[in-house]
């Protein structure tokens, strides 16, 4: 049964007066990558000093390692000119590797031991040191062979005309602002509620080579493929699961999204609460530091959430101070695997599902939601992480029990009535042409990311790593033939050069030592 209030917002927005407002929508794409040799095996060598400081290049940094790079495109409301803009930063940076590729799946290549895994250098300044020592905590703390995952950050806004109206329509008269943060955090819960259907629909990492487990042990029912290949029958998204970028060291921190001063201070209490499990660890008092600190959460970014919001900082101020400032400004998607099937990591059509997703939990009604049925939300997606494609799959909505397939298929129904009224305001068709073939994917698993991906390794008997090696071979040609569109060569080459400069004036800039400066930092 449609939602009373989705229908009435749906209805108003469609008038005449109010049907442009959501146009405008403004999105940014973070996409990571390891870079690998064409063997499949991890880069030992350093981020190559052409692409620019991983430090102060804006568009293209590293990660966790200094073989796990990122893309980063500036914000676009042309969905097609940000895969452009991706295709653009990936295409010059293969050209100035040193016959390297980038590995197209979310899992890691081949790699024996975690001691293989570089971690991200970041130059001399203290700004620097404290990036690559946050990572040697992460390492210490959780194993670098988690941190070498790779994902898609999709990044997005909607236009202030829209927040305008839904004020309107709502009644509220108070501060604009105040009253987008809220909608921003009803966003964010109805997105934790129904974040299963994204690992069901987009899931892409059902496989891994067996060296990821490093002689761990599991009670996952693996399935043996090829060499040295492991997969879950109806598996999804290993990458979200127990085995890939999760901290159950985090499980009980109460961060709750019911309002921003409550987001806001789980989080403070996360980074000012010593925690038992690192106290052995040393901490940047040491002359050998291992962490930055022996609390819960070194820093608020190692919080891991499949959506966060967001403010952009200014200098020297945390992500908390920021959005205690101005407020919710965007909202990062974190749940996304790699897209083995696109060279940018990510395609059109899941741009265009986000968009109607997104904004479909922005306009249905959202509860508070509880603590309990926070957790509930998690156990959703575990399910559909190891058995999503399973067609006898059940998920806990509210209560009951429902099958995977009768709670899609609701959501469904909704999502065409957004799909039909994005297609309206924009002038297109594109929206109900891609929930309308993502409705099919319900009860049709093979039709999914994941369901697309096994299918290639079985008909094959082919290993995770070889048909990932083989995409990153295809991928590079395709990138070398791609002329450029956003970007060109020289101008990607004079940021580069700038932010090399930029990252030296920082390094020379420094007056303090690196203690006092995070003494400074802590303190703030």
């Amino acid at each position: 049964m449609t939602c009373t209030q989705l229908k009435q917002r749906l209805s108003t927005l469609s008038t005449p007066e109010e049907l442009g407002a959501i146009v405008g929508i403004q999105r940014g794409v973070e996409r990571e990558a390891l870079r690998t040799n064409h063997s499949g095996g991890l880069s030992a060598r350093p981020h190559p000093e052409s692409v620019g400081s991983a430090l102060t290049n804006s568009m293209i940094t590293t990660d966790f390692s200094e073989a796990l790079l990122e893309f980063i495109t500036p914000v676009s409301t042309d969905a097609n000119e940000t895969l452009a803009q991706l295709r653009d930063l990936q295409k010059f940076t293969l050209a100035n590797l040193d016959n390297e590729l980038l590995w197209p799946v979310s899992m890691p290549c081949y790699i024996q031991s975690q001691d293989e895994i570089p971690l991200a250098q970041f130059g001399s300044s203290n700004i620097g040191r404290m990036k690559t020592l946050y990572r040697e905590g992460l390492k210490n703390r959780y194993g670098s062979m988690m941190q070498a995952i790779a994902g898609v950050h999709f990044n997005i806004s909607f236009p202030e005309s829209l927040w305008q109206s839904l004020q309107r329509q709502a009644g509220d008269k108070g501060d604009l602002q105040s009253f987008i943060s809220a909608g921003y955090l009803g966003l964010i819960r109805n997105f934790k509620r129904e974040l299963w259907l994204i690992s069901y629909l987009f899931g892409a990492s059902p496989a891994l080579c067996r060296s990821f487990l490093e002689g761990r042990e599991t009670d996952l029912p693996f399935k043996s493929l090829g060499k040295g290949s492991l997969y879950l029958e109806y598996g999804t998204a290993l990458r979200l699961g127990d085995l890939g970028y999760t901290n159950s060291a985090q499980s009980s921190l109460r961060v709750m999204y019911n309002s921003l001063d409550e987001y806001v201070d789980g989080l403070k209490k996360a980074i000012s609460l010593p925690s038992d499990l690192y106290q052995n660890l040393d901490d940047y008092h040491a002359a050998q530091p291992q962490q930055l600190n022996k609390n819960i959460l070194q820093i608020e970014n190692e919080f891991y959430s499949p959506i966060r919001p967001k403010r952009n900082a200014q200098s020297g101020e945390k992500p908390t101070e920021a959005l205690l400032r101005g407020g919710i400004e965007y909202i990062e998607i974190r749940a996304l695997d790699v897209n083995p099937f696109a060279d940018t990591g990510i395609d059109i059509e899941q741009i265009h599902f986000l968009d109607v997703f997104l904004t479909y939990c922005l306009l249905k009604a959202s509860a508070p939601m509880s603590w309990d049925e926070q957790k509930q939300t998690q156990l959703n997606l575990d399910r559909v992480v190891n058995e999503g494609r399973n067609p006898e799959l059940t998920l806990l909505r509210g209560e009951q029990e429902v099958s995977l397939r009768q709670w899609a298929n609701d959501i469904f129904v909704e999502l065409e009535l957004v799909a039909k009224y994005m297609d309206e305001a924009y002038g297109v068709s594109y929206y109900s042409d891609t929930i309308g073939d993502m409705a099919t994917w319900v009860s049709s698993p093979e039709k999914t990311t994941s369901g697309r991906y096994m299918a290639k390794l079985l008909e094959t008997n082919s290993d995770n790593g070889t048909f990932a090696l083989s995409l990153a071979k295809e991928y590079l040609s395709k990138h070398q033939q791609w002329q450029y569109h956003s970007f060109d060569d020289a101008h990607l080459t004079a940021k580069a050069q700038q932010s090399l400069q930029a990252q030296k004036e920082l390094e020379e800039a420094d007056s303090v030592s690196f203690e006092a400066f995070l003494d400074s930092y802590f303190q703030a």
